[in-house]
């Protein structure tokens, strides 16, 4: 077919010169066909084309291919279907009658085709579904009466606003990691994208631009994983302002009043029904519950792997003169370990473990930092009870008091103030748990704090219970000493004769 402009040249030469169609075909050097065509017949206009689609359009096994190339770009490339796999599932469960040829040439248009949509669309959206966001907060609790700092790692999701949170001892790199894992759990899969700041949990060096070194470990985890790392530029919060704005609204919301802490179970467990109840309300900027927008969020991240990945450091060390080994800037006395003998140290995020070179445990301990607490301020809280007694049941370190001297306190209202000038004198010498065990039973709470105090004492005083010894022969145990024999040769006239 001829172009436009040709066409109109040919009209112009027939119908305005009144040329032949030869002499047409002299100037133009076209087929005399085609000027017969063009000069004599009507302007061609312009017509719809279709292409024949065929049973993967038509039909719809094309968007069940589409489907399944979607979902398997979440999964590690060794996981994901097939042509043939797809070919055979389309045949066996939806009765596909066409060719594997016709899957394959549906397949290798769409592949890219489904590829390049994605990431138009991540250009398009600031936040796209199933990218994620992580960070540390500095969090305080009370644990066993004492005020507990912790860190909290949370992850967020931009797109939908959803957070998880999980609680752990320190931000090193065991902890981060196992935080990360406990986190990719609770969330029922991975983020496609995790942006990060350069904490040295996870970053070694910081090259120019976006060039990291990251830790073997951390490399580790993320090729397990599966997720693309986005760390942000130096003192660049910024870069990542939806988790540092999550981490404050944790903070502000569930540890302005330090909640109690029976262990980081517990913990863990609580905060993640906190944070999935935090789901509940509408998005601060889109209208719509976050809960709704978090199962778009979800649609998008990867599978877990089958596996979990054990998180742990491997370190060596040497037994000193002592007997002792430094274990997080502590020292562990090891009695089964001979001096100047090399251990292999196992960090795990809440404990380690001592081999010798040959595999044997000789020893396992807590990490120090599982155990690090901070006093409460008992002795200028009760003073302040002591000149408002009334405000006692409302203060908000009385629930951190154990039941039994809670109950003490306020058993009888018109004693309060005389019980708390009390018990300020009673923690002078003893501890809240001693108090509490001493209130068990019942009839000590109708006595005074001094006569508490005798009480205390009088239990502090008393013997401990004999150890069993188990060293001394059977023979000796029973035997008796007579002092008779030691009589006569101190003094041998009690016998009737002079030695």
């Amino acid at each position: 077919m001829l172009a436009m402009p040709e066409i109109n040249y040919i009209k112009h030469l027939r119908e305005n010169e009144d040329l032949s169609i030869t002499e047409i075909v002299r100037r133009t050097g076209e087929n005399w066909r085609t000027i017969k065509k063009y000069a004599d017949g009507e302007v061609p206009y312009q017509t719809l084309t279709f292409n024949k689609r065929g049973m993967m359009y038509e039909e719809g096994f094309g968007e069940i291919i589409d489907y399944w190339l979607e979902e398997d770009i979440k999964l590690k490339k060794k996981d994901r279907r097939t042509n043939k796999k797809m070919f055979e599932q389309l045949r066996d469960e939806y009765s596909f009658r066409g060719s594997y040829r016709t899957v394959c040439e549906y397949i290798q248009h769409r592949r890219p085709a489904i590829k390049e949509e994605k990431m138009t669309r991540y250009e398009r959206l600031e936040h796209p579904p199933g990218e994620a966001q992580v960070d540390f907060g500095n969090m305080t609790v009370v644990k066993d009466g004492a005020y507990k700092d912790i860190k909290t790692l949370v992850l967020s999701f931009p797109y939908s606003n959803a957070g998880f949170a999980y609680p752990l001892p320190a931000e090193n790199s065991e902890c981060f990691l196992e935080g990360l894992k406990q986190l990719f759990k609770q969330a029922g899969g991975v983020p496609t994208h995790l942006r990060i700041d350069n904490l040295t949990a996870a970053v070694v060096a910081i090259g120019k631009g976006d060039k990291r070194t990251y830790t073997d470990s951390f490399l580790r985890f993320q090729s397990h994983y599966g997720f693309e790392v986005q760390a942000c530029n130096p003192a660049s919060g910024h870069e990542k302002g939806n988790v540092e704005k999550k981490v404050d609204y944790t903070r502000n919301n569930l540890f302005v009043t330090p909640p109690e802490m029976e262990d980081f179970s517990q913990l863990a467990n609580w905060l993640q029904v906190k944070m999935q109840e935090d789901q509940n309300r509408v998005h601060y900027e889109k209208g719509v519950d976050i809960k709704e927008l978090w199962a778009e969020d979800q649609k998008q991240l990867k599978v877990l792997p089958i596996s979990d990945l054990p998180i742990y450091s491997v370190h060596s060390c040497s037994i000193n003169k002592y007997g002792e080994i430094s274990v997080d800037g502590e020292k562990f006395t090891i009695y089964k370990g001979k001096i100047k003998h090399s251990l292999v140290i196992k960090k795990e995020w809440n404990s380690f473990t001592c081999f010798t070179s040959d595999g044997e445990i000789i020893y396992e301990e807590s990490r120090p930092y599982m155990n690090t607490t901070r006093a409460i301020p008992w002795n200028d809280i009760l003073g302040d009870w002591e000149r408002k007694p009334r405000a006692v049941k409302y203060s908000r370190f009385f629930k951190y008091l154990p039941e039994r001297v809670r109950l003490y306190l306020t058993i009888k209202p018109d004693e309060i103030k005389t019980r708390v000038r009390g018990l300020k004198i009673l923690l002078e010498k003893h501890t809240l748990k001693a108090i509490h065990e001493l209130l068990e039973v019942e009839n000590h709470f109708d006595r005074d704090p001094h006569e508490l105090g005798y009480l205390l004492e009088a239990k502090a005083a008393t013997y401990p219970e004999k150890i069993t010894e188990t060293h001394t022969p059977l023979v000796l145990l029973d035997y008796e000493t007579d002092l008779q024999t030691y009589d006569k040769k101190l003094c041998p006239s009690l016998d009737g004769r002079i030695s």
